[in-house]
């Protein structure tokens, strides 16, 4: 008789398991240095905008293994422990640590790309002045030293952190790769089929982030890492890379 003494820890592939605790202790160690005043993580590792001077191009990658709270970091954690080994298996760890990575970066150019064009709507949001005033004129009374702060301390409040592109990626890979396996999703009572699971957070995150509702969360970043592993496995799919015998059903 033979018993298997794999504890839960080693049965969860490898590169998601090692993803799994660099995020946990990322996030531990951002907590510890924060309480005690050692090191802000978030101002060296968070994705910050690019017309700021916090901005480092290194934090396009770092930043996906930061989190702010530890309800973000279990959410994300939470799906990448539920999808990500059987995906890992599917696309072989090498592959699988790519497409990570890949929806994680085109998660943080778009968060950037949204920035870029959307900067001036949220100065004006945040700066009350005269009725009637432009973005050009808030713009010049900072630079004149009327406001409480300047324009690169602006900048520098536009940050984001967290893996949920890279997860909204991965989540996405489930979707195409296994459509038709049934989910069970808090509060339905019944199965959802994974394609329509993902087709509907994907536009969940559309109107959140065209009405901007819930503006704490970074909802384009999320729809960045879905559309960077859309084309992924639309282009391995194509070279057959991916097919039935693989993964697609």
């Amino acid at each position: 008789m033979q018993y298997n003494n794999r504890s839960f820890w080693s049965s969860i592939m490898p590169v998601t398991r090692h993803l799994l605790l660099i995020n946990i202790l990322v996030w531990l160690a951002t907590y510890v240095f924060q309480q005690t005043g050692v090191i802000d993580l978030e101002r060296w590792l968070g994705l910050h905008f690019w017309q700021g001077s916090h901005f480092n191009p290194v934090q396009l990658f770092t930043y996906m293994f930061m989190h702010g709270g530890f309800v973000h970091l279990f959410c994300n954690m939470f799906s990448l422990w539920m999808f990500g080994s059987l995906l890992e298996r599917v696309l072989g760890s090498k592959r699988y640590l790519f497409y990570y990575i890949s929806c994680g970066l085109g998660a943080a150019l778009v968060q950037e790309l949204v920035w870029q064009f959307s900067w001036q709507s949220i100065l004006a949001s945040m700066v009350t002045g005269p009725a009637g005033s432009s973005v050009t004129e808030i713009i010049n009374a900072i630079n004149s030293g009327k406001a409480s702060f300047t324009m690169d301390e602006f900048y520098n409040l536009l940050l984001t952190v967290g893996a949920s592109g890279a997860v909204f990626g991965i989540l996405l890979a489930f979707g195409m790769i296994f459509p038709n396996m049934p989910m069970y999703i808090i509060p339905f009572p019944f199965p959802i089929k994974a394609k329509w699971m993902v087709l509907g957070y994907g536009a969940f995150e559309l109107v959140f982030g065209v009405t901007g509702a819930m503006d704490h969360v970074a909802h384009f970043a999320h729809l960045g890492g879905m559309i960077a592993g859309i084309i992924m496995i639309l282009y391995w799919k194509h070279n057959g890379t991916l097919s039935r015998g693989n993964g697609f059903y």
